[in-house]
């Protein structure tokens, strides 16, 4: 502060003792002493003071950036936030979709197997009325037919081995000659 070499402060200190005098200098010396050590405080403490404002306006700034950050962190939580509730809502549509994309085909295999389970109840009911009425029509027959039919058969086949078991077979159900050509699968192959 004050450029105050040592021979400088030995000639205030002799004008000093000149002019006070040898009784009076030490009181003056000990109240300058408490001037100066009042006056390096007060100093020390606008010093401290100033320093203290620098830092608080320091605070303040960095309250203020941290908050803005805080704000736009704040901000892009908020929009991941809406972009992953809109990606679930997207994804629980398209779960929806595929749902009802696959019980579609579900329930049109269930329809192709319930229309089968008929056709094929129905086919069996006509192969039914078809074996009754072709016992029907062998029922008549064997009515109409004469009484003596072992009289058509040669005497040299009934001498054959297995002819009774055969002619006994052919009694118990007799064969009928189909009036209507054999009901066919779908796939057209006769049954």
């Amino acid at each position: 502060m004050f450029d105050v070499s040592f021979s400088e402060l030995m000639l205030i200190g002799i004008v000093a003792l000149v002019v006070i005098g040898p009784q009076r200098l030490p009181t003056v010396a000990r109240t300058i002493g408490h001037l100066v050590g009042r006056a390096q405080r007060y100093v020390n403490d606008v010093k401290s003071d100033i320093q203290r404002e620098m830092d608080l306006d320091e605070l303040r700034n960095l309250k203020g950036q941290m908050e803005d950050a805080a704000r736009t962190v704040q901000a892009s939580l908020d929009e991941t936030a809406q972009e992953l509730q809109q990606a679930k809502d997207s994804l629980a549509d398209a779960a929806h979709s595929v749902q009802a994309e696959l019980q579609a085909p579900l329930k049109d295999a269930e329809a192709k197997v319930a229309l089968a389970q008929a056709a094929t109840s129905i086919e069996e009911a006509a192969a039914t009325t078809g074996k009754a009425a072709a016992s029907a029509e062998t029922a008549a027959a064997a009515i109409e037919a004469p009484a003596s039919a072992e009289a058509t058969v040669p005497d040299t086949q009934k001498s054959l081995p297995g002819f009774a078991e055969a002619s006994a077979l052919a009694e118990a159900e007799p064969p009928a000659a189909p009036l209507k050509p054999p009901a066919s699968t779908p796939s057209g192959t006769p049954t």
